[in-house]
């Protein structure tokens, strides 16, 4: 998984996997998924980043089953 934040748009990108993306879905004016050939989720893309999360507080945490 790669997260990356691009400053000059202040958009964000989570990407879960590293297969070609077919599909696009709006899920809002400023949310975009998108899957592979399979249906399985590759990415969120997030405009307006700043507005709508608190990016300045962001950590990653793996829990162990």
């Amino acid at each position: 998984m790669k997260i990356r934040y691009f400053s000059d748009t202040d958009t964000l990108f989570i990407r879960f996997r590293e297969s070609d993306i077919v599909e696009t879905r709006d899920i809002d004016e400023g949310t975009l998924i998108e899957f592979d050939a399979n249906g399985q989720l590759c990415a969120i893309t997030v405009e307006h980043a700043k507005e709508r999360a608190d990016l300045s507080h962001f950590s990653f945490e793996q829990v162990a089953a």
